[in-house]
């Protein structure tokens, strides 16, 4: 599957600092120790409506991951899938009488215009469901003949993982069971499913259904994969075991990514699967979590439509950090749109306040957990000292190109006509 052009990325002077980031198995914020190649998988769409404000936030964060690893000197491997197939896509499509096919590649494709006005940088490897199951299949198989997965009794043919047999589960998420139950039954699983060894056992194969799409499964069957065996495979198969970060909103920390890592950590009997756990939070609207299911969703799309600068709405989301849940308001719009037009007064001057201190404490701020309203707040300092005319001893030659490159690499922020 094809990503998205990527964007130039200025060469900056020196060289950028550790980058520290909240690791949610371990619940405190941890230096990252990439070898050359730093190596990330962030969980990837559901391709069944456009790409709202909360899928925006989610991959300008580790947007910010790809650049700062890249300002340190490090080669980047990013992965990111596309589920296109699961029920949500099925169901959407069978709401509006369209193929589900078509839906999937048509919302796939309005993610990748979005994320190129966005600025954001490319996987690497950009992989759907689909195309993965002969792979996913042949885990499936694994774990079914080492003893781990079972076939429910019911011929449906439906596979599920035995998480009694997976030493460490709950590990990543630090959840206790009775907040396990209440996500996975929120979150698309099925706990009280008649058959199963345990509530929380995840399932790895639907057998099929009348109606639904299907490929020759695991033990002869014929389905589709469950949604957790499918990001396992995917990071298994691009990026091994082990990897730097594993990335995405803070709703799949359980039961998304503590599934993934019981995949993946059976598979290969070995641990961890990710290093880190980096989780982004909420973007609200209205007092209520930007959700498909509540119907309170803000479009990228809608946005660029209306005429919205995408610079505008990436510094509108970076004003948050990350790990905040925060919401989306008319003034936060406004407030960012006047920011991007004072930059770019700033930048357009010969010569400005040191830009020096503006570089390196963008990557300070930055490489502290991803601090941009810290970074944010030393970029409007510098631009008010420059349009302010500081005296002309304090002035720098240059310095605004160094600022406008500096906030294009490390925040992501485009202030000049490309």
């Amino acid at each position: 599957m094809l990503a998205w052009p990527a964007p130039l990325l200025p060469t900056l002077p020196g060289t950028g600092s550790v980058l520290k980031l909240y690791d949610t198995a371990r619940g405190e914020v941890v230096a990252t120790n990439p070898d050359r190649t730093a190596r990330m998988y962030v969980c990837g769409i559901t391709p069944y409506d456009a790409t709202h404000l909360g899928h925006a936030a989610t991959y300008l964060a580790f947007d910010l991951v790809n650049r700062l690893w890249r300002d340190a000197g490090h080669a980047v491997h990013y992965v990111q899938n596309v589920t296109d197939i699961d029920d949500p896509l099925l169901e959407r499509a069978e709401r509006d009488g369209e193929d589900w096919i078509v839906l999937a590649m048509r919302e796939t494709a309005l993610f990748r215009e979005d994320m190129t006005a966005l600025r954001i940088l490319p996987p690497e490897d950009y992989i759907g469901a689909v195309e993965s199951i002969p792979r996913i299949v042949a885990h499936i198989e694994s774990l079914l003949d080492e003893g781990l997965a079972y076939v429910l009794d019911d011929g449906t043919g439906d596979v599920y993982h035995d998480v009694a047999l997976a030493p460490g589960f709950g590990a990543e998420s630090r959840y206790d069971e009775a907040t396990m139950l209440r996500f996975f039954a929120e979150r698309g699983g099925d706990p009280d499913r008649p058959g199963k060894r345990n509530r929380l056992d995840p399932l790895l194969w639907r057998g099929e259904r009348p109606g639904e799409p299907s490929w020759a499964g695991p033990r002869g069957t014929v389905g589709r994969p469950g949604w957790h065996i499918e990001c396992a495979t995917i990071a298994l198969e691009t990026i091994g075991m082990g990897f730097d970060v594993q990335g995405g909103g803070s709703d799949l920390v359980f039961p998304h990514h503590e599934y993934s890592a019981v995949h993946a950590e059976a598979l290969t009997a070995t641990k961890p699967f990710a290093r880190a756990y980096v989780h982004a939070a909420m973007i609200g609207l209205d007092g209520e979590k930007m959700s498909k299911s509540r119907g309170n969703l803000v479009f990228v799309s809608r946005l660029r439509g209306d005429g919205v600068d995408p610079m505008a709405i990436r510094l509108a989301l970076l004003a948050g950090h990350y790990r905040t849940d925060r919401f989306w308001t008319p003034d936060l719009l406004t407030a960012a749109q006047e920011r991007l037009v004072t930059w770019r007064r700033a930048v357009a001057r010969a010569a400005g306040a040191p830009a020096a201190p503006v570089l390196q404490g963008l990557r300070e701020r930055l490489s502290d957990d991803l601090d941009s309203p810290g970074a944010i707040a030393l970029v409007d300092e510098w631009a008010a000292r420059t349009l302010a005319g500081t005296r002309g001893d304090e002035l720098e030659d240059g310095a605004p190109t160094i600022v406008c490159d500096a906030v294009d690499a490390l925040l992501g922020v485009a202030l000049q006509d490309s």
